[in-house]
């Protein structure tokens, strides 16, 4: 199950936020979506996530048109934005079954799902607590256990590492990973930060609202004679990430 986005395009107004778009993410694996702040990478999640309508191009999602089948489209997607989105005064758990009723789970199907996700997480022990109490860190792994409540095929994460530590961001970054491999999970994670990237990771290079590139992270490297995905950017930006 994947996203195909086809000649995507997006304005504010006046101002164009997308411009003719083109990706398709690969199935089961960790996609990286590579851009500075105001490239578009946020407005494109919110596309996905159709919080914005469509104005021109095609999103299709695990075989589903966006336009014409949304129901079934988000039902394969897990999302974590980049602010968060937790109830600071519930608990982790109260989070989690609010969400699950979201999604039109019982209590009775919730449970078990919820236990899961907190286990898998090392957030167990941490069920009872307000999220108000949690790190950044912890919070971010309930926003993540949140998504995949209802086993979604394709998570969408939109600057997941923002405002964490560093050891925490490659923690995180890590585990992503994990789920990809061991859950055949499609993930797209957005990121200006070079250093959560790596070889063999497919990657999209968004830039002022145009994507300038799209490849495995050491394909992108030969083709353009750059040492690593960092002097790939600055090669086709101009600019010094």
């Amino acid at each position: 199950m994947s996203i195909d986005i086809r000649h995507l395009s997006f304005s504010y107004g006046p101002l164009l936020a997308l411009q003719d778009i083109n990706l398709t993410l690969q199935e089961g694996r960790f996609n990286a979506l590579l851009g500075p702040n105001g490239a578009g990478k946020s407005t494109l999640f919110a596309l996905l996530t159709r919080l914005y309508a469509l104005q021109s191009g095609e999103i299709t999602i695990a075989g589903h048109s966006i336009a014409r089948h949304p129901a079934q489209v988000m039902r394969k997607l897990g999302v974590v934005f980049q602010q968060s989105t937790l109830d600071l005064d519930l608990t982790v758990a109260q989070n989690l079954y609010y969400h699950a009723a979201l999604h039109g789970m019982s209590k009775r199907q919730a449970q078990p799902r919820i236990t899961e996700e907190l286990a898998r997480f090392d957030l167990s022990e941490r069920r009872q607590e307000k999220v108000r109490n949690l790190n950044g860190g912890h919070r971010r792994r309930v926003e993540i256990a949140r998504a995949l409540l209802h086993k979604p095929s394709i998570l969408l994460l939109d600057e997941p590492s923002v405002g964490l530590d560093p050891a925490t961001r490659e923690s995180l970054n890590q585990h992503i990973r994990q789920l990809c491999e061991a859950e055949q999970l499609t993930a797209l994670w957005a990121t200006h930060l070079m250093e959560e990237i790596q070889n063999d990771d497919p990657v999209s290079i968004l830039f002022k609202g145009r994507m300038l590139a799209s490849d495995r992270a050491s394909e992108l490297c030969q083709q353009y004679q750059c040492a690593d995905i960092s002097s790939v950017f600055r090669s086709l930006t101009g600019v010094t990430p």
